[in-house]
């Protein structure tokens, strides 16, 4: 399938600006470096204390897919990532499906990370004599306008922004490990098996704990896949996205185990009741650190959340932007390039408004649980892509491009069947929608769902 021909010297396009080290900060900082902190409680009683062992699992799911998204960013380095890989190895209707399955992920995540900033900035103040009125409202509007306002200023913009979030979260996270250090080794005696609890209790441990937990640890992971988003603002793309993409998950997962690990031999609970699950995390590490260090951990976790929901968004405009392009939704909106900042800035501003809205109307356990529903079946069609194109249909066959994808899907497909009913149900439902739309638009699917255009190869 060839490139569409270059489009005129004065139709803008993106910028290639971005390096591997500001891939690498963009993934983490979508993430989160304190990804599992903030859901530690609810990924605890998912999984009865298998925290570690779940973020693990997943881990290994998420790299093979990622070594997926990597090879196929070679093939197609296009801003529509999962939706054109698809789309273009096995068949535009799926491509379609996938990119719909990916819209309520991407834009659930800037959603969350809105609903989070406002609630910890309102519990923040909510002990000093600085007071806001209406502080329900106003938070809101100020985090979604925050997330909007700075990507609207390009993308290189948002790098630097990242290496800064970056050095001050990796600052709490040291402090976090050296009190946690500092408390075990001053402990008089370990009870039995005490380092090895967190990766498995014998009082709690079953298969279907452990992938429900690893169903719901797979959070930790989301927004990985956003970096073969900027396909098209990155140095040597065929090489920096596949490179990136794997880096980041490892990183992250391993970063993300050690912290769980700190936490759990800090303390043995493993079920949160539902006013302790979201500052779980927080209250675990005073037992170590005391009240500063769960001070300091709760101001981190706002900044890392008000820098994922920054990344989380550029990636949602890029995923419109590449399916806007291609005509799967309104290309007059959604596949517009502002002239001066070569940003889909139409698509940062839906986005924006749809959080701000989002943050009254859903609460933010109901918009995590919705997350990973749309993410799996796009990892799982991304690995399918990859074995297609470079193992069914290539002409030098390997083993390394066999297992990979495969594995990649049927651990993503297992993870994906132990998602709670209401993400099962409420994630069918969307896809309908999705479906109803693409039935509509193409007249009882008679005509062409998806035009899947390229961006022009540049060396």
């Amino acid at each position: 399938m060839s490139s569409a021909a270059n489009p005129p010297a004065d139709v803008p396009r993106l910028r290639r600006s971005l390096t591997l080290w500001d891939l690498i900060l963009y993934g983490i900082i979508v993430i989160q470096p304190t990804a599992p902190m903030p859901a530690y409680g609810v990924f605890s009683n998912a999984g009865q204390g298998h925290v570690v062992t779940s973020i693990l699992i997943a881990m290994v799911a998420m790299v093979f897919t990622a070594m997926s998204y990597g090879r196929m960013a070679r093939v197609y380095p296009s801003a529509g990532s999962a939706y054109t890989y698809v789309g273009r190895e096995l068949h535009p209707s799926l491509g379609y499906v996938t990119g719909w399955s990916m819209t309520m992920d991407y834009i659930l995540n800037p959603l969350i990370c809105t609903i989070w900033s406002a609630k910890a900035m309102a519990d923040l103040l909510g002990g000093t004599h600085f007071q806001i009125p209406y502080p329900g409202l106003i938070w809101p509007i100020v985090f979604a306008g925050l997330f909007t306002a700075l990507n609207l200023r390009g993308v290189q913009t948002s790098a630097r922004i990242n290496k800064i979030l970056c050095a001050i979260m990796g600052a709490v996270i040291l402090a976090f490990f050296w009190y946690t250090i500092r408390y075990i080794f001053h402990l008089p005696q370990y009870p039995e098996a005490y380092f090895l609890r967190p990766f498995y209790n014998p009082e709690t441990f079953t298969v279907n704990r452990v992938f429900h937990g690893t169903s719901v640890a797979v959070l930790t992971y989301i927004g990985f896949d956003g970096i073969s988003t900027l396909s098209e603002e990155v140095e040597n793309p065929k090489r920096n996205i596949f490179l990136a993409t794997v880096l980041v998950c490892v990183i992250t997962g391993f970063l993300a185990a050690a912290e769980v690990y700190g936490a759990q031999l800090l303390s043995p609970q493993y079920n949160f009741a539902a006013d302790e699950v979201t500052n779980a995390f927080s209250h675990v590490a005073a037992i170590a650190g005391g009240p500063l260090l769960t001070k300091a951990i709760s101001l981190t976790l706002l900044v890392a959340t008000v820098g994922s929901g920054m990344g989380s968004q550029l990636g949602a405009a890029r995923l419109l932007y590449g399916m806007g392009r291609s005509d799967a939704i309104p290309k007059k909106f959604f596949g517009a390039i502002h002239p001066k900042t070569r940003i889909p800035a139409n698509n940062v501003i839906f986005v924006g408004v749809i959080a701000l809205i989002g943050a009254f109307l859903i609460t933010y356990d109901n918009g995590a649980e919705l997350l990973n529903f749309g993410a799996l079946i796009a990892f799982m069609g991304v690995n399918l892509a990859s074995l297609t194109h470079y193992f069914v249909r290539g002409a030098d066959r390997t083993m390394g491009q066999l297992i990979p994808p495969l594995l990649g899907f049927f651990i993503c497909l297992f993870i994906w069947i132990h998602l709670s009913n209401l993400a099962l149900i409420a994630g069918s439902i969307w896809m309908v929608a999705g479906i109803a739309f693409g039935a509509w638009k193409t007249r009882g699917f008679r005509g062409d769902l998806v035009n899947f255009d390229l961006p022009p190869d540049e060396a």
